[in-house]
């Protein structure tokens, strides 16, 4: 699985135009806010049609565009073809619709690694539980099921919390609300329970992955993931429920359910003196989320037997000379690489004899050097 070319249109700020793609290495060169993330992230959209930072569809579109798309050839042989219209974003699989971005999953595996990911180090526990989630639905597409399922759910027990809370239900017959959640709370913890089954096992497969990386890279020993359910009842599915009920009230004052696994947490815990990001420096942070990434890749290898496709974003470029060496030594297997440099890095003491290298200027994607 590679890309053999990209072609865009009305894509950010990238000239419409199709580039050859076709080597194990591809080198984009270029000076900030040429263009170079663009090009990776135009890759991604095509891989999950959804952007690597986390923006809306909206923002992808070149000033002034309501519409854009992304057409990826692959080496399967195959073509993905994801277009956005007015809002209305379309998924074509070598000309077939696709219903679900979710069956885009095993198509074109790809990670990416970008200065976003410092927020699953140094931001919210949501940001650590999207990029959890994230790893394990790479390789568990039950998982995903589950997941989503258990949101619907959330967001229905919620918005009966609300109305309770504030009274929008009508008249004053209280047990409506009461026989709804009578009704949705088994399904909160049959679904809850499966992801916190699954989360643990995850956890532990994920850290035994991660301690080694960053120690071999870090110097650092004894840095772990550990996992932190919000409910202590796993494997018990009459638990959960019966712990609602006893919380509901304090949910219905709240107009929002208060624990559960949208509530649960990832830390980064170094024995014996715990938490280790909080008081981690920026360095060891930034090398946190490259080797979270890493460890994201290597992870799904293990699980599938499939390499995935790499797309890193100046990603040396604040690490020093013998960690910039330590990083790529561990690098996970991939069918494909795309690494982006800035001209004055050392880019070319990186390439091989079928590394591509392009260089970004205003959007446009070209063979002539700086």
């Amino acid at each position: 699985m590679a890309f053999l070319s990209l072609r865009t249109a009305s894509f950010r700020n990238l000239a419409d135009a199709g580039i050859n793609t076709s080597a194990k290495d591809v080198f984009l060169v270029g000076e900030n806010g040429q263009g170079k993330t663009n090009f990776l992230e135009a890759l991604y959209f095509c891989s999950y049609a959804s952007s690597f930072r986390g923006i809306k569809d909206s923002d992808l579109a070149r000033s002034g565009e309501e519409s854009f798309s992304a057409l990826a050839e692959l080496d399967i042989p195959g073509q993905i073809t994801v277009k956005v219209e007015k809002s209305k974003k379309t998924i074509l699989l070598d000309g077939k619709k696709i219903p679900d971005r979710k069956d885009l999953l095993e198509t074109i595996p790809t990670v990416a690694f970008c200065h976003e990911d410092m927020e699953f180090v140094s931001g919210s526990q949501e940001r650590r539980r999207w990029f959890f989630d994230q790893t394990q639905s790479l390789y568990d597409p039950v998982y995903l099921d589950d997941l989503r399922k258990y949101r619907h759910v959330l967001k229905t027990r919620n918005a009966v919390l609300k109305e309770a809370k504030t009274g929008s239900f009508a008249g004053s017959d209280y047990r409506k609300p009461a026989e709804l959640l009578d009704a949705l709370e088994p399904q909160l913890a049959e679904y809850g329970v499966r992801l916190m089954e699954k989360r643990i096992t995850a956890a532990e497969r994920f850290s035994a992955v991660f301690s080694p990386l960053y120690e071999e890279v870090s110097g650092i020993a004894g840095i772990r993931v550990s996992y932190d359910p919000s409910w202590k009842l796993a494997h018990d599915k009459m638990a959960v429920i019966n712990r609602l009920v006893e919380r509901r009230a304090a949910d219905l004052a709240q107009g929002i359910t208060l624990s559960g696994p949208h509530r649960d947490r990832y830390l980064f815990l170094r024995d014996p003196a715990g938490e280790f990001s909080g008081n981690a420096s920026t360095g060891q942070r930034r090398l946190l989320a490259l080797l979270l990434r890493t460890a994201q890749a290597r992870c799904f290898s293990g699980q599938t037997g499939k390499t995935p496709i790499l797309l890193l974003d100046d990603v040396l470029l604040e690490l020093d000379g013998e960690k910039r060496r330590r990083f790529l030594s561990v690098l996970p297997g991939y069918e494909q690489a795309f690494f982006t440099f800035l001209p004055e890095e050392p880019y070319k003491s990186y390439i091989n004899s079928t590394t591509m290298i392009y260089y970004v200027r205003n959007g446009v994607i070209g063979n002539t050097g700086f």
